[in-house]
């Protein structure tokens, strides 16, 4: 049986992360630079660790979104021209899923910092095949406004979190067991 091989990427936020997967096993590459600049270098860098090329590959995932407007423009046209110039198929994934499943927990409240006093949400619950799964919708909105998550034992984890943490806590109060610093979305969890 062959094996399934993805890249994927994601620059959503200040992080720019590249993956291959090849049937579960990851080799990612994972910055806080200057997207433009890093991102195909990143490419070629797993596709050469992995072996492979672009024809190779069996799909092209990516990030898209919600997040940096110019980070997500970077991401869908690079993702466009590989994706193209190899013939390939492109599974776009929300980030917000993508920041949640790199948490490693079965519940998570999503935030990025969206600007502007806001923040892009979403609440996770983990499937039984430990694939996070979006409870509600996700929404940018005030972070004193989030929707109030259903039970407890909660983890926030996200810019937004980083950003507006006391906000967020004064809302959600006791759902929330703790949040994570530094929490950015990965490419290893994209594919």
């Amino acid at each position: 049986m062959a094996k399934l091989k993805i890249l994927a990427l994601d620059t959503s936020t200040e992080a720019c992360s590249v993956a291959i997967w090849v049937d579960s096993a990851i080799i990612e590459r994972f910055k806080f630079e200057r997207h433009s600049e890093h991102i195909l270098p990143m490419v070629q860098e797993v596709l050469a660790e992995a072996g492979l090329s672009l024809t190779q590959l069996d799909a092209i995932a990516f990030g898209r979104g919600p997040g940096s407007f110019t980070g997500l423009r970077i991401a869908a046209g690079v993702v466009q021209g590989l994706a193209f110039g190899a013939n390939l198929p492109v599974v776009p994934v929300s980030s917000l899923a993508v920041l949640a499943q790199g948490v490693g927990v079965p519940r998570v409240l999503a935030a990025t910092d969206a600007r502007m006093q806001q923040v892009y949400w979403g609440a996770y619950v983990r499937n039984a095949e430990s694939l996070m799964e979006l409870v509600g919708e996700e929404i940018v909105i005030a972070p004193q406004a989030v929707p109030l998550a259903g039970g407890e034992g909660w983890v926030g984890a996200g810019s937004g979190w980083d950003q507006y943490s006391a906000m967020l806590l004064a809302r959600l109060g006791s759902r929330v067991k703790e949040w994570r610093k530094q929490c950015y979305p990965h490419a290893g969890d994209v594919a």
